[in-house]
């Protein structure tokens, strides 16, 4: 068997995306809904944050697995000019989701939001903004994930 940097790099990629969409739909579609079925309105952005804090090294680890497997498919097949063309709008969609999840984890997260979350004057009013945002990201991210396959397989 020889060794196919590519297809070692899409298979990290698959899984990487399976962690990181699987587990961002898991928050938003069972874990927020729990939380909001179970603590008060004022109780709900604490739970989240505790809950959470068991997921965030697991969502950074794979959204920084989706980022260097995708560039180095890209930059190993030179599929750089696929950014430029509007059939492939699937690699723009990917690399934007990814864009937004790692300036999330990595930037408004630890600067920002823990803090937010912490030191809520309204942690109701926090909690709702945050579902609406997971569920729209989960949209996204679905409609994304849709794309790419159906691009990688010749289907767009």
């Amino acid at each position: 068997m020889i060794f196919d940097d590519f297809t070692l790099a899409r298979v990290l990629h698959i899984v990487s995306i399976v962690g990181w969409i699987g587990g961002v739909w898991f928050v938003t579609f069972v874990v927020m809904p729990s939380i909001a079925r179970t603590a008060s309105p004022a109780d709900r952005l604490h739970a989240f944050h505790r809950i959470e804090q068991g997921f965030s090294v697991q969502a950074k680890f794979w959204v920084i697995l989706a980022g260097v497997s995708g560039f180095w498919m890209t930059w190993r097949a030179d599929m750089w000019s696929r950014f430029a063309e509007t059939s492939y709008w699937w690699m723009h969609a990917m690399l934007g989701l990814w864009l937004v999840f790692a300036a999330m984890l990595f930037i408004a997260e630890p600067l920002v939001l823990h803090r937010r979350m912490a030191e809520s004057p309204s942690p109701e009013r926090d909690f709702n903004l945050m579902v609406w945002v997971h569920r729209v990201l989960s949209v996204i991210a679905l409609v994304t994930v849709l794309g790419a396959m159906a691009g990688a397989h010749g289907l767009m």
